[in-house]
């Protein structure tokens, strides 16, 4: 009897959206003065000397490196929980190293063995990896921000994303003590991707840890957490996040990772310790943001646009009240690029999102031209 039909990954999933841009990009760079790049999220600041010569000083290990981490990274990580995000009580093995969090999502359906007989529930408004994930797996997707737009509908995997990418929503307290016992209560696994923890704007609304003791009352069974240290200490080219929560969903996720050789490197490893045990540099990459992010905040009220949430994270999700096409031309004929909320889902078609990554000149050169 015949193979089936191989049906190539590739045929599964939408269009790499960044590669719709071309065209936006084109006229953007033909503006006087050249192309100013809001479109994506990638740090452009220096990554602190202290965790460069940790990198450095592990240069020369010829080994490979322990999938679940060298000494002292787990117990930084658990450090680092409780110093800055408010998450007491954490053990090293309640934590797993992933090679950058983007590969940590894309592929957490396949490692918790879902299939085409689960359904995953993804913010309405999301990074595109969130659906991405599902549908590598064969997943089915909902799109939902509350319970009630489940209806009877158990998934088995519930992602949130808090601080949002790309709305900058923070989700507050009381939401996420609903969504945990929710899912608790029917055994649904939920993954909160909070790589924009640490840039939190209002004070009012910090950003809040799924694993923080007031979300679960110190239960973490089911609960994920993912971490990075991309955004927060420009480490996006070292690729290092981490897992945390459940010990029995770390322990499955880890023996899997074992499997198929996802090992962070180790001189990358050695950086991370630096980064994780120095609040300062954090702190500072911070104000940089803050800084970049109230010029573009005003610059852009001041040329008639509405900001929407932006509460944390490296964009301000931002609308005309009008097709996000239409934003982005407007953009482009300026010399700059953005985002356009469709890239995240059909909610976002009359948003644009606006990356506060880029260097204070060209910021700078941004709203001058929002201005003009």
């Amino acid at each position: 009897m015949p193979a089936s039909p191989r049906v190539p990954l590739g045929n599964r999933l939408p269009e790499f959206p960044w590669d719709t841009l071309a065209p936006a990009k084109e006229k953007a760079a033909q503006f006087d003065g050249g192309l100013v790049d809001l479109s994506i999220g990638t740090p452009v600041d220096a990554i602190a000397p202290g965790i460069q010569l940790e990198l450095s000083n592990a240069a020369a290990a010829p080994g490979y490196p322990p999938t679940q981490g060298i000494p002292g990274l787990r117990e930084a990580a658990v450090d680092w929980l409780a110093r800055r995000h408010n998450v007491p009580g954490m053990e090293p093995e309640y934590l797993f190293p992933v090679v950058g969090t983007k590969e940590a999502v894309a592929l957490l359906p396949l490692m918790l063995g879902l299939g085409a007989q689960h359904t995953v529930v993804i913010p309405e408004v999301a990074y595109p990896t969130y659906e991405v994930a599902a549908l590598t797996a064969g997943c089915r997707v909902i799109r939902a921000d509350s319970l009630t737009q489940l209806g009877p509908a158990t998934p088995a995997l519930l992602f949130l994303n808090t601080p949002s990418n790309p709305t900058g929503k923070v989700l507050g307290l009381e939401h996420l003590k609903k969504v945990v016992s929710w899912a608790q209560q029917r055994g649904v696994i939920v993954c909160s991707d909070e790589c924009y923890i640490g840039l939190g704007w209002s004070d009012t609304n910090p950003p809040i840890s799924i694993l923080d003791p007031r979300v679960n009352g110190g239960d973490l069974t089911g609960l994920l957490a993912l971490h990075s240290l991309s955004k927060s200490s420009n480490l996006a080219s070292y690729r290092f996040g981490f897992f945390a929560g459940d010990p029995a969903l770390i322990a499955e996720l880890g023996l899997a990772r074992k499997h198929l050789g996802f090992m962070v490197p180790g001189p990358v490893q050695r950086a991370a310790i630096a980064a994780l045990c120095d609040d300062e540099q954090e702190q500072l990459q911070q104000l940089r943001y803050s800084r970049r992010r109230l010029a573009l905040f005003k610059a852009l009220i001041a040329a008639g646009f509405d900001i929407d949430d932006s509460e944390a994270g490296l964009y301000l999700w931002a609308t005309r009240g009008e097709d996000c096409q239409e934003t982005v031309a407007w953009f482009a004929e300026r010399g700059i690029l953005v985002a356009p909320g469709s890239f995240y889902g059909p909610k976002g078609k009359r948003h644009v999102r606006i990356a506060l990554s880029a260097t204070d000149e060209d910021i700078a050169a941004a709203v001058e031209r929002i201005l003009t």
